[in-house]
């Protein structure tokens, strides 16, 4: 299948990377063009403009955010210029609100517009062992199918309309959030009796929280791991401030995301913004006067 890729970070490359390994044609795009140049070498094609990543059967875009994607997607004209009856996987972490415009803006270009966004970090994407979150016109996600079996361990179907794959997105990496504080706030609290936190986080991810988020976050924890981030801080902030918004579109207080929100501004004003966010941890170190 050709297949447009558009943003490079990280979690893109690795992601067009496993595509081309598995034999698709890819076109890439990225605003620093430097990052196509080791897909090119794998045999990628680079496009100059979105416009020209957008002349193929399929196409996915992991931009950073709700401002890049709309320069990227509308400022430039590509969607405006695709073909009718192409799909679009939005595979980024996107706010409701704008994803609810990009669904809007799809529909009366006849472009299939379909929610992916993913669970997993780089190097889960890099092995292929994303798993994602899907939400549109079935006949388009048939069509997608093979691409996200190459991208994922598993595929989460979640209807027909693209704002569930989204509030789910955000709701879980809230709840990554969350579970970050707490392991923070908890290993500050033990701490002061002279329990070392990794000892208290070995306990707990073998017993209470045998779960990927809490063994491996918690580890970071343990030994203050922030760098090279796996998943930067600041970007943590831009998702909490999602589920933010997204709860006042629906009048559902979060409460806990003010906090983390709060937390993590403060993070970032003492200089962790681009460290994994996992050093938001660092904070109630901070304010119990351990750090």
């Amino acid at each position: 299948m050709k297949i447009g890729f558009l943003g490079l970070g990280g979690m893109g490359a690795a992601m067009a990377a496993n595509l081309i390994q598995a034999g698709h044609q890819v076109v890439v795009w990225n605003r620093s063009p430097g990052a196509a140049e080791p897909l090119v070498e794998l045999g990628a094609i680079a496009a100059a403009t979105p416009v020209q990543a957008f002349d193929v059967e399929l196409v996915i875009s992991m931009l950073a955010d709700d401002a890049s994607t709309r320069a990227v997607l509308l400022d430039s004209g590509a969607l405006a210029s695709a073909r009718a009856g192409l799909v679009h996987l939005s595979m980024a972490t996107l706010s409701t609100a704008f994803v609810g415009e990009l669904i809007e803006l799809h529909r009366e270009q006849g472009v299939e517009f379909v929610a992916a966004p993913v669970f997993g970090r780089t190097d889960v994407a890099a092995a292929g062992k994303l798993n994602i979150l899907v939400a549109g016109p079935e006949a388009a996600i048939a069509k997608a199918q093979p691409v996200l079996d190459v991208l994922g361990q598993k595929t989460w179907p979640l209807g027909d309309d693209p704002l569930r794959a989204v509030a789910v997105k955000i709701a879980g990496n809230f709840m990554i959030a969350s579970a970050i504080e707490a392991m923070g706030e908890s290993a500050a609290l033990v701490k002061t009796y002279g329990v070392a936190p990794g000892e208290f986080m070995e306990i707990m991810g073998n017993t209470l929280f045998n779960a990927p988020v809490y063994r491996n976050y918690g580890a970071q924890i343990a030994e203050q791991r922030f760098d090279p981030a796996g998943f930067r801080l600041v970007l943590g902030l831009k998702d909490v401030g999602l589920a933010l918004s997204a709860g006042h579109e629906q009048r559902v207080p979060l409460p806990l995301a003010s906090l983390l929100r709060d937390n993590l501004l403060e993070a970032i004003a003492h200089g962790d913004g681009e460290r994994d966010w996992s050093a938001l941890s660092q904070v109630a170190l901070r304010k119990s006067g351990q750090l």
